[in-house]
Protein backbone atom coordinates (compact mmCIF):
# COMPACT_ATOMS: atom_id res chain seq x y z
CA UNK A 1 0.00 0.00 0.00
CA UNK A 2 1.10 3.57 -0.62
CA UNK A 3 1.90 5.55 2.48
CA UNK A 4 4.00 8.54 3.50
CA UNK A 5 4.03 12.05 2.06
CA UNK A 6 2.45 11.10 -1.24
CA UNK A 7 -0.62 9.81 0.59
CA UNK A 8 -0.69 12.72 3.04
CA UNK A 9 -0.62 15.02 -0.02
CA UNK A 10 -3.66 13.18 -1.42
CA UNK A 11 -5.54 13.16 1.89
CA UNK A 12 -4.40 16.55 3.16
CA UNK A 13 -2.44 19.42 1.65
CA UNK A 14 -0.33 18.68 -1.43
CA UNK A 15 3.40 19.25 -1.16
CA UNK A 16 6.51 18.23 -3.04
CA UNK A 17 8.08 14.99 -1.91
CA UNK A 18 11.31 13.36 -3.00
CA UNK A 19 10.18 9.76 -2.86
CA UNK A 20 7.29 7.35 -2.86
CA UNK A 21 6.77 5.13 0.18
CA UNK A 22 5.26 1.70 -0.29
CA UNK A 23 4.66 -0.73 2.59
CA UNK A 24 4.69 -4.40 1.60
CA UNK A 25 4.61 -7.90 2.96
CA UNK A 26 7.25 -9.80 1.02
CA UNK A 27 9.41 -12.78 1.88
CA UNK A 28 11.92 -15.08 0.24
CA UNK A 29 11.07 -15.83 -3.37
CA UNK A 30 8.33 -13.18 -3.42
CA UNK A 31 10.99 -10.46 -3.13
CA UNK A 32 12.67 -11.62 -6.32
CA UNK A 33 9.34 -11.90 -8.17
CA UNK A 34 8.42 -8.38 -6.99
CA UNK A 35 11.73 -6.93 -8.16
CA UNK A 36 11.40 -8.56 -11.58
CA UNK A 37 8.74 -5.90 -12.23
CA UNK A 38 11.59 -3.34 -12.14
CA UNK A 39 14.00 -4.16 -15.00
CA UNK A 40 17.58 -3.44 -14.03
CA UNK A 41 18.12 -1.55 -17.28
CA UNK A 42 15.70 1.08 -15.92
CA UNK A 43 15.94 0.71 -12.14
CA UNK A 44 18.69 0.30 -9.59
CA UNK A 45 18.25 -1.80 -6.46
CA UNK A 46 20.34 -4.25 -4.49
CA UNK A 47 18.72 -7.68 -4.22
CA UNK A 48 20.65 -8.58 -1.07
CA UNK A 49 19.65 -5.29 0.59
CA UNK A 50 16.04 -6.01 -0.35
CA UNK A 51 16.16 -9.52 1.15
CA UNK A 52 17.85 -8.23 4.28
CA UNK A 53 15.33 -5.40 4.68
CA UNK A 54 12.32 -7.66 4.28
CA UNK A 55 13.82 -10.18 6.72
CA UNK A 56 14.45 -7.55 9.39
CA UNK A 57 11.35 -5.33 9.12
CA UNK A 58 13.43 -2.67 7.43
CA UNK A 59 13.38 -0.85 4.10
CA UNK A 60 15.24 -0.68 0.81
CA UNK A 61 15.24 1.66 -2.19
CA UNK A 62 14.48 1.33 -5.85
CA UNK A 63 15.91 4.17 -7.96
CA UNK A 64 14.91 5.13 -11.48
CA UNK A 65 18.17 5.32 -13.39
CA UNK A 66 17.01 8.04 -15.84
CA UNK A 67 15.50 10.46 -13.33
CA UNK A 68 16.91 9.51 -9.93
CA UNK A 69 13.36 9.23 -8.58
CA UNK A 70 13.22 6.97 -5.55
CA UNK A 71 10.77 4.48 -4.14
CA UNK A 72 11.23 3.41 -0.51
CA UNK A 73 9.95 -0.11 0.08
CA UNK A 74 9.06 -0.65 3.74
CA UNK A 75 8.39 -4.02 5.33
CA UNK A 76 5.22 -4.37 7.33
CA UNK A 77 6.10 -5.65 10.77
CA UNK A 78 4.17 -8.07 12.96
CA UNK A 79 3.33 -5.21 15.35
CA UNK A 80 -0.33 -4.76 16.22
CA UNK A 81 -0.30 -1.29 14.69
CA UNK A 82 1.17 -2.43 11.36
CA UNK A 83 -1.28 -5.30 11.21
CA UNK A 84 -4.16 -2.90 11.91
CA UNK A 85 -3.13 -0.32 9.33
CA UNK A 86 -2.64 -2.98 6.66
CA UNK A 87 -6.10 -4.41 7.39
CA UNK A 88 -7.61 -0.89 7.14
CA UNK A 89 -5.99 0.10 3.84
CA UNK A 90 -8.32 1.70 1.31
CA UNK A 91 -8.57 1.62 -2.46
CA UNK A 92 -8.55 4.91 -4.36
CA UNK A 93 -8.31 5.85 -8.03
CA UNK A 94 -4.98 7.46 -8.85
CA UNK A 95 -4.51 8.33 -12.53
CA UNK A 96 -7.27 5.82 -13.38
CA UNK A 97 -5.49 3.04 -11.50
CA UNK A 98 -6.86 1.36 -8.36
CA UNK A 99 -4.26 1.90 -5.66
CA UNK A 100 -4.20 0.75 -2.03
CA UNK A 101 -3.41 3.57 0.41
CA UNK A 102 -3.30 3.93 4.16
CA UNK A 103 -6.46 5.17 5.83
CA UNK A 104 -6.43 8.85 6.86
CA UNK A 105 -6.22 7.86 10.54
CA UNK A 106 -3.19 5.65 9.87
CA UNK A 107 -1.57 8.34 7.72
CA UNK A 108 -1.92 10.75 10.65
CA UNK A 109 -0.58 8.20 13.13
CA UNK A 110 2.44 7.36 10.95
CA UNK A 111 3.21 11.05 10.48
CA UNK A 112 3.05 11.48 14.27
CA UNK A 113 5.35 8.46 14.71
CA UNK A 114 7.84 9.90 12.23
CA UNK A 115 7.69 13.23 14.05
CA UNK A 116 8.41 11.46 17.33
CA UNK A 117 11.28 9.40 15.86
CA UNK A 118 12.84 12.46 14.24
CA UNK A 119 12.72 14.56 17.39
CA UNK A 120 9.68 16.66 16.47
CA UNK A 121 9.78 17.20 12.71
CA UNK A 122 7.61 20.20 11.87
CA UNK A 123 7.07 18.86 8.34
CA UNK A 124 5.62 15.58 9.68
CA UNK A 125 3.39 17.40 12.21
CA UNK A 126 2.17 19.80 9.52
CA UNK A 127 1.36 16.90 7.16
CA UNK A 128 -0.54 15.13 9.95
CA UNK A 129 -2.47 18.32 10.77
CA UNK A 130 -3.53 18.85 7.17
CA UNK A 131 -4.79 15.26 6.82
CA UNK A 132 -6.62 15.69 10.13
CA UNK A 133 -8.15 18.96 8.96
CA UNK A 134 -9.17 17.79 5.47
CA UNK A 135 -10.51 14.40 6.61
CA UNK A 136 -12.05 15.49 9.95
CA UNK A 137 -15.63 14.69 8.88
CA UNK A 138 -14.83 11.03 8.26
CA UNK A 139 -12.11 10.27 10.83
CA UNK A 140 -12.68 7.42 13.28
CA UNK A 141 -11.79 9.46 16.37
CA UNK A 142 -12.01 6.45 18.67
CA UNK A 143 -9.50 4.50 16.58
CA UNK A 144 -7.23 7.53 16.37
CA UNK A 145 -7.38 8.23 20.11
CA UNK A 146 -6.80 4.58 21.05
CA UNK A 147 -3.63 4.38 18.94
CA UNK A 148 -2.39 7.80 20.11
CA UNK A 149 -2.45 6.38 23.63
CA UNK A 150 -1.07 2.95 22.65
CA UNK A 151 1.80 4.44 20.60
CA UNK A 152 2.46 7.19 23.19
CA UNK A 153 1.88 10.01 20.70
CA UNK A 154 -0.02 12.46 22.92
CA UNK A 155 2.75 15.08 22.82
CA UNK A 156 3.00 14.85 19.03
CA UNK A 157 -0.78 15.03 18.65
CA UNK A 158 -0.81 18.18 20.81
CA UNK A 159 2.04 19.61 18.71
CA UNK A 160 0.16 18.82 15.52
CA UNK A 161 -2.90 20.76 16.72
CA UNK A 162 -1.04 24.07 16.58
CA UNK A 163 -1.19 23.82 12.78
CA UNK A 164 -5.00 23.59 12.75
Amino acid sequence: MLTGSLVSSIQGEPRATHDIDIAVTLSGERIEAFLEEFPQEEYYYDLEDAKSAMGSDGMFNILMIDTGDKVDIWAFTKSAFDQSRFARRQTIKLFDIDVKVSSPEDTILMKLLWAKMSGGSEKQLFDAAKVYEMQSAILDQSYLNDWIIELELSAEFAGMKRFL
